[in-house]
């Protein structure tokens, strides 16, 4: 009992490392130590997170023939569930393909819609709101397969039969934050300096918003006047955080979950931001779609159906906070 005492004590004392060794600098403003230690904090269990996420990818991105082919039979329904699994490359790879016109337009928005980005890794970090990631994931799908077959059923838009991919044309584009080609075939480099990249990428955007959004508490007094300030409650947080997730960084999922964990956004608010965030797969098509028209609906239709269920959920319109009590999860 002695030894897993020991263990436990050791672990317990390396996981608190930042606090003890940030708290003494009393030069330090409250605010900034806490983003300091916060963020650090979170180091380890993203690293480990990325890892998994790098190993999913880079299996994945090795049967895209197979991606293809279910994409094109089932689109919004295999987009939205795979989609949902948090990487760099889905939206990418659907948005190239989009362009080629091998997917529908609704498969396209079913894998933006689904699309969780650092959402997922930071919440599961955090294991006051891990229970959170499963209502996050539910929603996003159930609407990116609603919006997706609707899509395809009013526009009545049909997907080309997609020609055999080969490799030597079929290069797949880097992701946002890390420049990292998901075609290239290292598989050591990768599930160990990308994750380490990636990481230190994340840790930097949650350090930089954290030390925001603690100034900005410090100088407000509390988080609930804060939160008046950004309109919380109100009708236009939803379509605000919807135009926000449009911009195409992974800084901007990070942003939204620290200020849905500082109690500053609603989950509304915070579905509402990650459904339009499509993340680089949406620059992909800004440059590669060259009907701008296309473009432009896509996007429009992103941002009402993002709003509509942001909006939807803060108001509990369709008591989705009562069917969600059933699995002991409060919204």
């Amino acid at each position: 009992m002695s030894i897993m005492s020991s263990i436990f004590s050791s672990i317990n004392y390396i996981f608190n490392l930042p606090e003890h060794i940030i708290e003494p600098i009393g030069w330090l403003p409250d605010f900034l130590k806490d983003a300091l230690v916060d963020s650090l904090n979170l180091v380890p269990f993203l690293f480990i997170m990325f890892v998994f996420i790098e190993w999913i990818e880079i299996y994945f991105i090795k049967k895209r023939h197979l991606f293809v082919f279910f994409m094109k039979k089932i689109g919004p329904l295999f987009g939205s569930l795979f989609a949902s699994i948090p990487q760099c490359g889905f939206s990418v790879i659907a948005s190239t393909l989009y362009s080629r016109r091998i997917l529908s337009r609704g498969t396209l928005l079913s894998v933006y819609l689904a699309t969780s980005d650092e959402a997922i890794p930071i919440l599961i970090s955090e294991p006051s709101k891990a229970y959170i990631v499963l209502p996050i994931l539910l929603i996003k799908i159930f609407v990116a397969i609603i919006v997706g077959y609707l899509v395809d059923l009013i526009f009545t838009y049909k997907a080309n039969d997609p020609k055999p991919l080969q490799k030597a044309e079929e290069p797949v584009e880097e992701d946002g934050c890390c420049h990292h080609n998901l075609a290239e075939n290292s598989p050591v480099k990768d599930l160990w300096f990308h994750p380490l990249k990636h990481t230190f990428n994340i840790f930097i955007f949650i350090l930089i918003v954290s030390i925001g959004l603690g100034y900005v508490l410090s100088v407000a007094g509390t988080e609930e006047v804060l939160a008046k300030y950004c309109l919380i409650d109100s009708p236009l947080q939803p379509i605000i955080a919807s135009l926000i997730g449009l911009i195409p960084n992974c800084a901007i999922s990070v942003m939204l979950t620290l200020l849905y964990l500082k109690h500053t956004i609603s989950f509304g608010s915070l579905i509402a931001g990650l459904s339009s965030s499509g993340g680089l797969g949406l620059l992909i098509l800004l440059t590669r779609n060259n009907d701008k028209k296309d473009t432009a609906i896509i996007v429009a239709i992103l941002i009402v159906a993002s709003s509509l269920v942001g909006l939807i959920i803060q108001h509990d319109i369709l008591h989705i906070n009562f069917m969600f009590k059933f699995l002991g999860i409060t919204l």
